[in-house]
């Protein structure tokens, strides 16, 4: 069996390794770097510290020594923060560094509500309330309506909110009106929750792990593993 590579860049303070590795099929690998530390909690200023393009040409310079067919930066807020015009600079500094092709969370998001055909949505964040509030903006920027959303307010730890915590938040956020639901953070665990709640709620629940696998598999031309999920089928 061939490997196929993905080269991930990731922030200093992302746990969440396995849960991508979850959605891979066996012939991939992923090849993980982490931004500079830097000594600030879950914030604006952090994701803005996070995207710097500088150090993300860095990232994908060190990555393209194990040649990969594809580089993803796993942050929504930092693929956010700045836009849509942040979210391809964040692209392009991957390609200036070496990848194939670069993708970013947060135009994972726009490609994943593109392939669902979702105009309107729910927002479901860990995030505190100015941070969350740039994510409604950037999906305005890219066409989509937030008719709801509902956060946690975390500045840290987002990776230890257990399943039962986003299940209650996720449920409490839902609207009628709302075409699909977007869980946002990549190191917010949502996996195994997916495919249930799409069941009880009758709609796509899609999160921010599982759009930047499958948009970094569906360069590759294969299929995410994630049995019941409907961004998958």
């Amino acid at each position: 069996m061939r490997q196929r590579g993905i080269g991930v860049i990731c922030p200093f303070d992302m746990a969440l390794d396995r849960e991508l590795w979850r959605w891979m099929p066996p012939e991939v690998s992923l090849f993980f770097t982490r931004t500079v530390f830097v000594d600030e909690p879950v914030s604006v200023e952090l994701a803005l510290e996070v995207s710097d393009t500088a150090d993300i040409l860095a990232a994908a310079r060190n990555l393209s020594g194990v040649s990969p067919e594809v580089m993803a930066y796993a942050c929504t807020s930092g693929s956010f923060v700045n836009g849509v015009a942040g979210s391809d600079r964040i692209s392009a500094a991957m390609e200036c560094g070496g990848a194939p092709r670069g993708i970013t969370t947060s135009g994972a998001l726009v490609d994943a509500l593109d392939y669902l055909a979702v105009h309107r949505l729910v927002v479901v964040t860990p995030y505190v309330a100015d941070l969350a509030s740039l994510l409604d903006v950037y999906l305005a920027e890219s066409g989509r309506l937030v008719v709801a959303q509902s956060s946690l307010g975390l500045g840290e730890n987002i990776w230890q909110v257990p399943y039962a915590t986003a299940i209650e938040l996720i449920r409490n956020a839902d609207v009628p009106e709302a075409e699909a639901i977007f869980v946002s953070c990549t190191n917010l665990p949502t996996y195994d929750i997916l495919a249930p709640l799409e069941l009880e709620l009758g709609k796509p629940i899609i999160s921010a792990n599982q759009v930047t696998a499958w948009a970094a598999l569906r360069a590759l031309g294969l299929a995410a593993v994630g049995p019941g999920q409907r961004l998958l089928a």
